[in-house]
């Protein structure tokens, strides 16, 4: 073999052991939003923290997470003192997680007697305390609402779980046994990398491993620098605002050279309210919005992060700080990237430029009566830019996993629910030259009494056009009594009650659309109009 394409089986080696722990995790998993959504990340570290390689369902938050977090592992647990077999935990936001209900899983794998990688698993469990089932506190005033903090703490060892700490974990669940379950799928998930990491040691040396996963990310840092040389160089600022009022401010210095700075300095203070982002969460967001503007075939891993600084302010929206809660942190976080997009395609010199775009709309459904619990988000319409329609129902996506929506039947199968609609908004994309993606609807009908969280965005300030495009439509969550009648849900409350009988209505928001909507193309209208995207009233029918 070459040395090209020995480096080239390697590096497929290291992504493929990732991506059979995350399926594992999935296959593994007792939670329905995992099963059936896939929503599981994995990922390879090494053990100075790089992020080496990461499952395909992996999304780019849970990437800046899973690399965030490991420091803080290896502060608590020097290298030197772990053993093989110990596998930890953590979900501190102040530490590189996430919230309280997505838990971080790292396995340290041994080569010639000492730690030498990090295999990590991450999901959302089902349920961990705090204020509302599933970690949807959208009303809570500081971190302790949102359900128990675990800062590092070993939870197994060569000779099997640590059972003092999963009794604490199950008794602040409401649903003890599938959180049990899926704390056994991701450490299965971690072990499964572990093993295949050993294996491709034995096959390449430990030493040739080192060497390829260096050339690796080296390869992919200079591939990243000469993607960030070709953006304007000088400082371009950018800005989004939330639906409460609240303001993020980016400033994106290119050097021409490669280097990047991203600044959030003026970005407004934290808030007692669960909109404010994590480090690494706000982290993931820059990571996502800059790869737009890169190679989009260039592999995530230590490469990519290592031309970008960014700056975040702690006590501000991008950097929460205890008590503050963090949990919510969709809005800001996409708030960032819309900063990051403003900035640069203003910077453009050939202009062109990105309308907003609706965003992940996260709900949850619980049983009022009995515990069961029915987690999932639904996604707006991406914003048009110049030359091209918004995609429908994709959102700025920074979460997700394979799925992204769970199955209308598994769903039903497993819980008193009926499912009754999921289907485009008809007009629900911002006009413009080039039109805004498609919002959704969906619709739920609660066969026992329920309760439902909901935490949204992008719904009373609606996404903005661009270049003399029209805003998308704002979507919301809503009640439909047994009448047919619908009237609104707070779009950031929790322990919403919905009879039996009753409906959530979960409407997401359109995209914004770009230039003048005079100047549309007539073969766009005809076939927006055959196609059911638009209606001649140009109203939903």
């Amino acid at each position: 073999m070459t040395d090209d394409l020995t480096a080239e089986i390697l590096r497929n080696a290291l992504a493929v052991a990732a991506e059979e722990a995350s399926i594992v995790v999935v296959r593994s998993a007792y939670s329905t939003f995992i099963v059936e959504g896939a929503d599981a990340a994995a990922a390879v570290l090494d053990a100075r923290g790089r992020l080496v390689a990461h499952s395909l369902s992996t999304a780019l938050i849970q990437c800046a997470s899973l690399r965030s977090a490991l420091p803080y592992v290896l502060r608590a647990y020097p290298a030197a003192s772990m053993e093989p077999g110990d596998v930890f935990v953590l979900n501190d936001v102040y530490q590189g997680g996430i919230h309280a209900n997505d838990l971080l899983v790292f396995r340290p794998v041994f080569l010639d007697g000492a730690p030498a990688y990090f295999t990590g698993t991450l999901i959302h469990v089902a349920d961990l305390s705090g204020l509302s089932a599933g970690g949807m506190a959208s009303d809570a005033t500081d971190v302790f609402l949102e359900g128990l903090q675990l800062p590092p703490i070993k939870i197994a060892t060569a000779g099997g779980l640590v059972e003092d700490m999963v009794r604490v974990l199950a008794a602040n669940s409401r649903t003890p046994g599938k959180l049990v379950g899926d704390l056994r799928a991701l450490i299965a998930g971690a072990n499964v990398a572990a093993r295949r990491l050993e294996e491709i040691a034995a096959a390449h040396t430990p030493a040739g491993l080192a060497r390829g996963v260096d050339d690796h990310l080296a390869h992919t840092e200079r591939r990243m620098r000469a993607g960030l040389a070709g953006l304007p160089p000088g400082t371009h600022r950018g800005e989004y605002r939330l639906d409460d009022g609240h303001l993020v401010r980016v400033a994106v210095t290119a050097d021409g050279r490669g280097g990047l700075v991203v600044d959030f300095d003026g970005t407004d203070e934290q808030v007692p309210l669960p909109i404010n982002s994590g480090f690494s969460q706000t982290h993931g967001g820059v990571m996502y919005a800059v790869r737009c503007f890169v190679d989009p075939s260039l592999p995530m891993n230590e490469g990519c992060f290592a031309p970008v600084e960014v700056r975040m302010p702690p006590g501000t929206l991008v950097h929460c700080t205890p008590p503050f809660p963090g949990g919510g942190r969709f809005g800001t976080v996409a708030a960032a990237e819309e900063a990051i997009f403003a900035a640069l395609t203003g910077a453009s010199p050939d202009g062109g430029g990105v309308a907003a775009s609706g965003i992940l709309q996260a709900f949850s459904v619980s049983g009022a009566r009995r515990p069961w619990l029915h987690m999932s988000f639904d996604l707006g319409g991406m914003g048009a830019r110049d030359g091209y329609d918004g995609p429908d129902a994709t959102g700025a996506l920074f979460g997700g996993g394979r799925n992204i929506v769970p199955q209308v039947e598994p769903i039903e199968a497993r819980l008193p629910v009926r499912v009754e609609e999921v289907s485009l908004i008809p007009d629900s994309g911002g006009a413009g030259r080039h039109r805004g993606g498609l919002g959704t609807r969906t619709v739920i009908r609660m066969l026992e009494d329920a309760r439902v969280d909901t935490r949204g965005d992008r719904l009373l300030r609606p996404p903005p056009g661009a270049a003399g495009g029209e805003p998308g439509r704002a979507g919301g969550y809503y009640r439909e009594r047994r009448d047919g009648t619908r009237e609104p849900l707070g779009t950031k409350a929790t322990r919403q009650p919905l009879a039996a009988g009753e409906a959530l209505v979960v409407e997401t928001s359109g995209g914004g659309g770009y230039g003048d909507p005079a100047e549309r193309d007539e073969a766009a209208i005809r076939r927006d109009l055959a196609d059911g995207r638009t209606t001649a009233s140009g109203e939903d029918a």
